[in-house]
């Protein structure tokens, strides 16, 4: 897939609220610091010229932000689980969004799940995407932040472990770093498949 434009089309905050277009739609999920908006970045061909948000601080994506590509689809990014200094209630109402969205939307064609590659997938990265599972989205898992793996652990490639873990076949797995761009033109396609497929 060649990235030819990217248009920021709005967020969404609530359940009741509507998309901002009707166009397919593939989302892109995972904990507040796995280096989601920096693959986005990536992905969209804007590593430097930021289109989402990256901030040293984790859990700055806190709506549904919608973005149009190529006038074709929109890429959602969803926002990050898992962080724990976002009080409780503000935590439960992100869950509940995103829970609602994934469940409810017509237009999902898919979600990207991003798992830190150098670490086990954690509970919550195991929950999440048996909560995919139940839904019946097609999810594709990219390992982020392989540029930081020492070149021993980069030459064993993807874990079975890791595979096993999360339940999902290796050809759903693809080792990205958001660096570097590895893994990008691959996951685009596998994002295009998906669009097809639909």
């Amino acid at each position: 897939m060649v990235i030819r434009s990217v248009e920021f089309l709005g967020s969404v905050v609530a359940l009741d609220q509507p998309p901002p277009s009707r166009l397919p739609q593939v989302a892109v999920a995972g904990r507040s610091n796995v280096g989601k908006s920096s693959l986005i970045n990536r992905l969209l061909g804007r590593p430097r010229r930021k289109v989402a948000r990256v901030s040293a601080q984790p859990g700055k994506t806190q709506a549904l932000n919608f973005y149009e590509v190529n006038r074709a689809f929109l890429l959602v990014d969803l926002p990050g689980s898992g962080y724990a200094k976002a009080p409780k209630s503000v935590r439960d109402s992100w869950r509940r969004l995103v829970r609602g969205y994934l469940a409810g939307s017509e237009e999902l064609r898919g979600v990207v799940y991003l798992v830190d590659s150098r670490h086990p997938p954690t509970a919550g990265d195991l929950e999440f995407v048996e909560y995919l599972a139940e839904t019946g989205a097609p999810t594709l898992i990219a390992l982020t932040k392989v540029d930081k793996l020492k070149p021993r652990e980069r030459a064993r490639g993807i874990s079975p472990a890791t595979v096993d873990r999360l339940g999902v076949s290796p050809e759903q797995v693809v080792s990205t770093s958001a660096k570097t761009g590895e893994g990008a033109e691959e996951l685009l396609d596998a994002i295009a498949a998906l669009l097809e497929e639909s």
